[in-house]
């Protein structure tokens, strides 16, 4: 009964209301006053009649009279009336009626709410009321606070309903009410930081204050949880505006330098920092003008809440930089220490009355409690030292703390470029093992932070710091020994400074730490900051002490025994990089000699970073860790080859026992199916263990490479010589240069390389030539790539058969592709020995295994092929005129061969880029010594001089014509790579001395990279090879191929292009063709720049050594005659003010 008299009276307050609205008010009423007589009057019992409503009733009633309120809000706005009891009773109702009722939702009725509350808003805090002062009164504050609840409600229930433009004008409403409570927002902070009063205590006094931190603490959840659930729908405008009025609070923070504390100030900033976090992560324009701003607000959280902490005990360190291996305790004496047993969390609330032991160790995360406090709210996101500071104040401040570190690596991640200038205010520059409570950095976060999460969360950020574009501008870090605390310092500097600290405070970190989670983190950012460390710039001893904490870390072992394997592997891996490091350095070669001085490898007595890897590599129970340990002794033998003959026993023996388990007493289909223990890690073992070998065998080898056999040529024009230069070969040892003692070595292993490479023949490759796994394969056959002409050579009969036979059946009967390429490249480094290219029969075997895999359809096998093609050519061309002239019937063999090879690497121009550049270098080793019988070999033009018996002989008068062909496309369709080998071919091609050359037709498409030695060689092209030259010159440096592979090929081609130009330049005066000498009248302008460049590089050819000065007198001299020559040129077209000019620069370069 009662119910049905509520809901009558319900229906009767909202049907009068609509008619008297409807119908005009009575005289002398105002709607607003129809409103408080007939719904406010009797709140009560309408909020009671709402749960018995049908709810699409409820729903039309009240956006009636929020409609209807928000009417009388804008006239009383606009006669400038106080309606704030009207506001403040729709607030409450409607916020009492929707937490019993489900609201009818949709898009109309949504904005409609919307739209009323935005504007009960712009009352309390916008126009409505004077801003000039802020109070902090409740009555303000309490309606919004309602309005926020009653939205958060709706889009809870309806969550998921929503379309993005609803989306879009929740943010608008959110954002509209920030931007009104902002002054507020503002007053109430500064207020607080300047009396350093707590916000409960502030809260007592100014009830108004705690629900200003509600609404606010609200409006940024409802943020979130929008951003959450549809953000990759939000355009940009939104997400900007959204930026900004985070960076306005953000900037109240950082205005004031502290943070205010307390219960409520932590839900706050939790609810800011993840709205922040998810805005970061899908930014949708440029956070470069924010990054400073943000880092300066969120650095200051990172001590929020530890003021009230004990202070954590720093590591007694001196005033110098604290040493990486020894400091309070050594690692060997930590060993000594009593060590309390481990509870893990969920077991300590057992052991309340139990009072273990304190332990002496100072580790940072003890494995003791040192009190009996009550342990019921651990929780396992803590340290297990955690336990005497917990409790609800400081689990919340502590999640506010990892909450702004996550935000500093979603910065780091949106804008890795900006984020990079804030390294210096990030991270610590000196006395990194000192906590202090005013410069807390991102070291001290994971150095002495009590909460494990923001620990971790520290080391994410710092990984994601030097993940990215850190790795290229840390490479100007030089750290100095002195300089004056407070100074300026160069950028350079404080990044030296930096790297020393994060190398001090991360090495101090792996020697003492036992969680695994943060070890496992803690190994992957030493591992990004060896990569990212220019060590040859930084102490000569910073490397070797990182290298020994390492070897001692892996000695002291993991107590974890649920991931020991895999932070004893992430040990050695971090080790393979440090050892990885180029260019090698002095010091670490030092410590490895000192090694070899005390016999610690083969008495084991005193351990040593190689002993400490033979020993882990002999571990086959641990594949992951005998893995890692072999990837270390590989890096070893490649950047410090030449100790590594002092070690060859050692390696010899592992990688004898790898494969004699593999082979013999674990068969290889045991170690494929058993997944997880020896499965596929057992082959990469394997593999693992081959390369060292190989890499062995190339260090005391004294392999560099291939050994090209260069043209004298090249080194005799002074603009291409000085770009010669060494090259790095990826797959040779890192030798020292210039060291007599070291030449010594080199000499030493060379003459000995022979012994170990019999001794592997014999022991080794019987075992793993033919294994069943194509990985193994590949990494044998890739080993006899390895081997250099003098250790081929010094090898027995025997021996060199068994490599010839091997690679030639590897490259012919093997069916896996990566066999198969390697075996080419084994065919390509051996044909370049001077004993192989005097055989034809053995080139011959190489030539047809090569050229069946030309044609495999795999491009990597291609490339292979054509790269060990372009070497057996280059061979040939040094000793074609040594073979010998056989009688009939087989005179035409090497002739045939040549003819093979021509057709091949016609062929494959066709091809892609890398491909096709093998293929022209190949054809241009063929054009240098190919000769023709007959007197009509191009055109019936060309005359011959060869002998018809001669082995280079061709018979076919096409060759050389799609030769030129093939070097046409190549120069037009190719990168730099192949333009600059086309230029190498060509210049073959006129070396060529049976070919008469000056009146092809086909050279004006390519006398752009041709030497001819007169004008009348040029035949009618030279003004095309001028005006050839002269636009490629011109358009060389607006190129838009991009490509990574061609960069290091442009400048040797603008050297090239350089010395042909001048050389072109200085007979233009001795033609007569009047059309080139107005083209170069034409071009005086481009020409004139031009010539400035090229002395202005003659300045700095002046301060070279006199050794290198030889060649820059050179230089003066062609320039000096190219302008001469065009100093006549154009003295004889009239143009004198041209003639001066460069009669200036003339006079000028000497």
């Amino acid at each position: 009964m009662a119910s049905s008299s509520s809901v009558r009276s319900w229906r009767t307050a909202f049907l009068t209301l609509r008619d008297e609205t409807s119908s005009g008010a009575p005289a002398g009423t105002s709607t607003d006053e129809l409103v408080h007589n007939l719904i406010f009057a009797n709140s009560h019992s309408l909020i009671s009649a709402a749960s018995d409503l049908p709810p699409y009733e409820v729903t039309s009633d009240v956006l009636f009279l929020l409609e209807l309120v928000a009417n009388v809000n804008a006239s009383a706005c606009r006669r400038g009336e106080d309606i704030t009891q009207t506001l403040t009773l729709t607030s409450h109702l409607v916020h009492s009626i929707f937490n019993l009722v489900s609201f009818e939702f949709n898009s109309s009725s949504f904005t409609v709410i919307l739209d009323s509350f935005q504007s009960m808003v712009a009352f309390f805090f916008g126009q409505g009321v004077p801003r000039a002062v802020i109070s902090p009164n409740a009555t303000k504050f309490k309606p919004v606070m309602e309005c926020l609840e009653t939205i958060r409600r709706v889009t809870s229930v309806y969550q998921g309903k929503f379309s993005p433009l609803e989306s879009i004008q929740l943010i608008k409403f959110l954002l509209h009410i920030l931007e009104c409570f902002h002054p507020e927002f503002v007053y109430l902070y500064n207020s607080n930081a300047n009396n350093s009063r707590s916000t409960a205590e502030t809260g007592k006094r100014f009830p108004g204050f705690t629900c200003l931190w509600d609404v606010h603490t609200i409006a940024f959840t409802m943020l979130a949880d929008a951003f959450s659930s549809a953000g990759s729908f939000f355009p940009f405008d939104i997400w900007h505006s959204t930026i900004e009025v985070l960076r306005k609070v953000m900037d109240v923070f950082a205005s004031k330098s502290v943070l205010v504390e307390g219960s409520i100030l932590s839900r706050f900033y939790l609810s800011l920092l993840h709205c922040l976090h998810l805005v970061l992560t899908d930014p949708k324009g440029s956070l470069s003008d924010h990054v400073s701003g943000f880092v300066a607000a969120l650095k200051l959280f990172f001590v929020y809440g530890l003021n009230i902490r004990p202070q954590v005990t720093s590591p007694s360190v001196g005033n110098n930089m604290p040493d990486l291996v020894s400091h309070s305790l050594t690692m060997e004496e930590s060993k000594k220490e009593d060590k309390t047993p481990y509870r893990p969390p969920h077991l300590r609330k057992k052991d309340l009355n139990i009072k273990w032991p304190k332990a002496q160790d100072s580790r940072i995360s003890t494995d003791h409690e040192t009190s009996t406090v009550d342990f019921t709210s651990s929780d396992s996101d803590y340290s297990d030292s955690d336990g005497s500071l917990k409790g609800p104040d400081c689990a919340q401040s502590s999640k506010v703390r990892v909450a702004a570190i996550v935000c500093l690596q979603d910065l780091c991640q949106a804008d890795p470029k900006s984020f990079t200038t804030q390294w210096t205010i990030l991270l610590p520059t000196n006395d990194v093992l000192r906590p202090r409570k005013f410069e807390a950095t991102l070291m001290s976060c994971l150095l002495f932070d009590p909460y494990l999460k923001a620990r971790m969360a520290s080391a994410s950020t710092l990984v994601a710091m030097m993940d990215g574009p850190s790795s290229v501008f840390l490479q100007v870090a030089e750290y100095k020994e002195s300089f004056k605390y407070g100074s300026f310092m160069a950028l350079s500097s404080s990044l030296g400074q930096i790297l020393m600290q994060l190398h001090s405070g991360i090495v101090y970190l792996i020697q003492r730490e036992t969680h695994d989670r943060l070890l496992t983190s803690l190994f992957k950012i030493l591992m990004l900051l060896i990569s990212c460390t220019p060590y040859s710039r930084m102490p000569g001893e910073l490397l070797p002490r990182v290298i020994t904490s390492l070897r001692l870390r892996v000695e002291e072992g993991f107590p974890l025994k649920n991931d020991q394997t895999g932070l004893l592997a992430a040990a050695i891996s971090c080790l393979t990089a440090a050892l990885s490091t180029s260019p090698s350095l002095p010091q670490v070669k030092e410590m490895f000699l000192e090694e070899i001085s005390t016999g610690s490898v083969d008495t084991e007595m005193k351990p040593g970073v190689l002993s400490t890897l033979f020993q882990c590599s002999e571990r086959l129970t641990s594949p992951t860790v005998c893995f890692e340990a072999l990837q270390a002794l590989r890096a070893v033998s490649h950047n410090y080859p030449n100790i590594m003959l002092a070690f060859w026993k050692h390696v010899s023996t592992i990688v004898f026992r790898i494969v004699k388990a593999s082979t013999a007493e674990v068969p290889t289909k045991t170690w494929k199916g058993n997944v997880g223990s020896v499965g596929f890690i057992g082959e990469k073992v394997i593999t693992a263990a081959i390369k060292v070998l190989d890499e062995c065998l190339r260090a005391i080898s004294g392999f560099k490479g291939t050994e090209d056999l260069l043209d004298d040529k090249l080194l005799d024009t002074p603009f291409t010589s000085d770009c010669i230069r060494t090259k790095k070969i990826s797959s040779a040892p890192l030798y020292e240069q210039g060291s007599p003692e070291d030449t010594r070595e080199e000499a030493k292993a060379s003459h000995s390389g022979s012994e170990q490479w019999s001794e592997t023949i014999e022991k080794h490759m019987p075992l793993i030539l033919q294994h069943t796994s194509a990985m193994v394969r590949t990494a044998t056959v890739t080993c006899f790539a390895g081997i250099t002409s003098s250790v081929f050579i010094s090898l027995a009969k025997e021996a060199q058969d068994f490599i010839i036979s091997s690679v030639i059946n590897a490259a012919l009967h093997d069916e896996v592709p990566s066999v198969r390429s390697a075996a080419c490249r084994a065919i390509g480094v051996i044909s370049c020995f001077p004993k192989i290219s005097h055989s034809a029969e053995i080139l011959g075997k190489f030539i047809h295994a090569v050229e069946i895999n030309t044609s495999n359809p795999l491009v990597s096998v291609r490339i292979t092929a054509s790269w060990a093609l372009a070497n057996i050519c280059d061979s040939l061309r040094h000793c074609i005129d040594d073979f010998p002239l056989k009688p009939s019937p087989d005179k035409n063999v090497n002739s045939q061969m040549v003819e093979s090879l021509t057709e091949c690497a016609l062929h494959l121009t066709k091809d892609g880029d890398k491909i096709k550049s093998n293929a022209v270098r190949a054809l241009g080793n063929l054009a240098r010594f190919v000769k023709y019988k007959s007197s009509s070999c191009v055109h019936g033009s060309l005359g011959c001089v060869a002998n018809s018996s001669h082995p280079a002989c061709l018979g076919d008068s096409l060759w050389l014509e799609r030769m030129v062909q093939a070097f046409l496309s190549c120069v037009t369709t190719g990168n730099v790579k192949v333009q600059w080998n086309v230029c190498h071919a060509l210049s073959n091609l006129f070396l060529n001395e049976t070919l008469n050359l000056q009146h092809m037709d086909w050279i004006q498409a390519a006398a752009a990279l041709a030497v001819p030695s007169s004008v009348r060689d040029y035949g009618n092209s030279f003004s095309d090879v001028i005006q050839g030259l002269e636009h490629i010159l011109e358009n060389l440096g607006s190129e838009p191929n991009s490509a990574p592979s061609s960069f290091k090929y442009r400048v040797a081609l603008e050297k090239q292009l350089t010395s042909t130009m001048l050389h072109a330049l200085s007979l233009a005066s001795s033609s007569d063709h009047h059309p080139l000498k107005d083209f170069l009248v034409k071009k005086a302008s481009f020409l004139e720049e031009w010539f400035k460049v090229l002395c202005s590089s003659l300045v700095e050819t002046a301060c070279q050594p006199e050794s290198e000065n030889n060649f820059g007198n050179q230089k003066k001299e062609m320039i000096s005659k190219a302008m001469r020559s065009l100093i006549k040129v154009y003295e004889g077209r009239n143009q004198h003010s041209i003639a001066k000019k460069f009669e200036m620069l003339d006079n000028n370069i000497w």
